[in-house]
């Protein structure tokens, strides 16, 4: 690749190794064991304490999250040919696709291995009903007998309403399930840190990859894809968004990257939302010219009012604090930046993006309540711009919680101005 890094610091981030070879992970398989065996503690608590003798998943992320087991999970999003059970005690059953049942196998948190009953339309047809009777029954079945016959109650965090009728109608009492797997999963324990915190080293390597390839006459499909390439060949799973846009298409935000070809000192923003190797997510925004010019004087202004937002609240933000105590302290918008503001001002993130979301003081009064815990980690966002303009600034950094302040997870240099 050319040699064009004019930023030093961010050429390091290149794989040690050479740009030529993946990152392989240094994580040892006895820290992925004990990671599973906290996050499906974490998850088994949630049914307990809910009274519920057990939780039917069907989010892949949730599925990942309680069992660590991965089947197509993008496709199984919306064929839903792939859920699991965790049960009060403890007893964790993986629903696999017909014929890919052997992908569970050897996870030592998987108790048991089915075979998926899958009744959505496109496999079943006018078998449908037939199909949900028949999943109904199993399902309900096990609430029974991990329920001892009286507990009937089960936490479920996403279903077709096929499925809620049949399984009503044998007497299973339905739960809110999100609230379970969003607060379980809120908690981080320390190998989840080492998890993330490769991910993150994985995304910030596709990130140099991105920088270097930032040139005129390139497309945005064309930068975006080597973030893609450098996840995926160092063992990563998929990109949840398509947002990298430059020049004039950064404002107003949210355009997806396009084969727009990028000219010399076109401001280049983007928001990785990269889920990498085991699963976790690096959600990591940053904000360069085209050609790696010298930002103009607005450039400038608007990169540095976004990175006075994202220091103002890093310096805010503690484990032990409330929604509200955050958002009283938090950066206040000017006025003239606030039609182009982003829609929250942190988020929490693990395996995805995860609870809370905050809304940025404009919209704080629609938030929901809640506490940032400790070992809580969050992503802190900023987007910068004035409507009609020509540009906006897009970052965002990743933060563990403590209870004396944060701890920047990733590392990647922001722009010098």
């Amino acid at each position: 690749m050319a040699e064009i890094f004019k930023d030093v610091r961010k050429k390091e981030y290149l794989n040690a190794a050479g740009a030529d070879k993946p990152l392989k992970s240094p994580i040892p398989h006895a820290t992925l064991q004990k990671a599973r065996a906290w996050r499906k503690q974490r998850l088994v608590a949630k049914v307990v304490e809910h009274e519920c003798a057990a939780i039917l998943l069907y989010d892949p992320l949730n599925i990942r999250y309680a069992l660590d087991v991965s089947n197509m999970q993008l496709w199984m999003t919306h064929n839903a040919s792939h859920y699991a059970m965790v049960c009060a005690d403890g007893h964790g059953i993986a629903f696999e696709y017909g014929r890919s049942e052997h992908l569970a196998k050897g996870i030592e948190i998987i108790d048991e291995v089915r075979t998926a009953k899958s009744w959505f339309y496109f496999t079943a047809g006018n078998r449908i009903h037939e199909r949900v009777n028949a999943w109904a029954d199993e399902v309900a079945e096990i609430v029974r007998q991990r329920g001892g016959g009286k507990n009937m109650r089960l936490a479920v965090d996403k279903l077709e309403p096929l499925g809620v009728d049949a399984l009503r109608k044998r007497g299973v009492i339905l739960v809110e399930g999100q609230e379970l797997t969003e607060h379980a999963r809120k908690i981080k324990s320390p190998e989840e840190l080492e998890l993330m915190r490769w991910t993150i080293r994985v995304c910030e390597a596709g990130m140099a990859r991105m920088y270097e390839h930032s040139l005129p006459g390139r497309t945005e499909n064309e930068i975006w894809a080597e973030l893609h390439f450098e996840n995926i060949r160092s063992g990563g799973e998929w990109i949840e968004t398509r947002l990298l846009a430059a020049g004039p298409r950064t404002n107003p935000w949210f355009q997806e990257c396009s084969d727009y070809v990028c000219k010399a000192g076109d401001m280049l923003s983007f928001d990785t939302d990269l889920i990498g190797p085991y699963g976790y997510c690096a959600d990591l925004s940053r904000s360069w010219t085209v050609g790696h010019t010298k930002m103009t004087a607005k450039q400038s202004e608007l990169y540095k009012v976004a990175l006075d937002q994202i220091n103002h609240n890093l310096g805010v933000l503690k484990g032990g604090m409330t929604l509200a105590e955050f958002n009283d302290k938090s950066w206040q918008i000017p006025a003239r930046y606030q039609p182009c503001r982003y829609s929250v001002a942190l988020h929490g993130v693990g395996l995805c993006d995860e609870w809370p979301s905050v809304p940025t003081h404009v919209d704080f009064a629609k938030a929901c309540t809640g506490t940032l815990d400790e070992n809580m980690c969050v992503c802190v966002e900023s987007l910068i711009g004035e409507e009609g303009g020509a540009e906006c600034i897009k970052l965002e950094t990743q933060v563990l919680l403590t209870a004396n302040g944060c701890v920047r997870l990733d590392s990647f240099p922001w722009e010098v101005v």
